[in-house]
């Protein structure tokens, strides 16, 4: 069975792999791997000559309320699973690899890091910034493929490249969900069947702020409220947020004048849960 390697391990396999002109693609996870994590594993494949999948389940994007204690870890399935897809290299460092001790460098990408999720779990973007910076030097991607559900991420991510002026391709995937419309997470095993069906409550009001959009209303505090209203319906789901944004910048709309990001976050029992659609003027 495949198995992860280590930090210095996977630095020399990138750099064998770059001098022999292959094209390497990088696929960062925390592993718990699903069906959505392996859709971007395919589309690495498809595009790459060299497919690396990372595996760390990175603390400083926690908060101390958040789940990095319990967060789902099974790194031998995984590893089983991407050998199955062919993935050539598995990076599956130590917390004291990626964060050596007495460590006090971090990566910031200011103003952006606080919207939307940010603005909840204040340093979660930082975290996140800083270990994608940490992933990129390490194995030195040509392309990096992340998911849609990470919108947020997915718009701080590419600033974060853009500005310290990376030489990695972004490349974002589509949102894989499950047949009844739930976006695949790897935090959706927390759920038991009746929170599971609740959870289906953001997906319910992203596609009802949909409809409206497409009716004509353009006007962001309406089409929020629309949302608001379906997730109302049941008082045991907690919203978090429900915003419409820019999709590069993350500011906030008043008017959809072109394409906007819809993105939520809700706690269904102790698990929060995001989603969010893309609203695009048609003609």
């Amino acid at each position: 069975m495949m198995t992860s390697i280590r930090l210095e391990q996977t630095r020399s396999a990138s750099r064998l792999a770059r001098h022999a002109g292959k094209r390497i693609g990088l696929v960062p996870t925390m592993g718990a791997l699903h069906e959505g994590h392996l859709s971007l594993v395919r589309a690495a494949r498809d595009r790459c000559d060299l497919v690396a999948v990372s595996i760390f389940v990175n603390p400083t994007q926690f908060g101390p309320n958040d789940d990095f204690a319990r967060y789902p870890r099974n790194l031998d399935r995984d590893c089983q699973l991407l050998e199955q897809e062919g993935v050539d290299l598995v990076f599956a460092p130590s917390v004291t690899e990626m964060y050596p001790p007495g460590a006090i460098t971090f990566v910031t990408v200011e103003g952006m890091s606080e919207k939307l999720c940010g603005h909840s779990r204040p340093g979660h973007f930082r975290g996140v910034t800083t270990v994608v910076t940490k992933l990129f030097h390490i194995v030195e991607p040509d392309l990096a493929f992340f998911g849609q559900k990470d919108a947020a991420q997915v718009a701080i991510i590419g600033r974060l490249v853009r500005d310290l002026q990376m030489a990695v391709e972004i490349v974002v995937c589509p949102i894989v969900r499950d047949p009844d419309g739930l976006a695949m997470s790897s935090r959706n095993a927390y759920l038991h069947p009746r929170q599971r069906k609740r959870a289906l409550l953001l997906f319910r009001a992203l596609d009802r702020v949909q409809q409206v959009f497409a009716q004509g209303e353009t006007h962001a505090g309406k089409l929020i409220e629309a949302g608001k209203q379906v997730i109302a319906e049941e008082p045991s789901v907690q919203l978090d947020y429900l915003e419409i944004v820019n999709p590069e910048t993350l500011d906030t709309l008043e008017i959809v004048s072109s394409s906007a990001l819809v993105a939520g976050a809700v706690v269904v029992g102790t698990t929060r849960l995001i989603d969010n659609i893309v609203l695009a003027r048609s003609g």
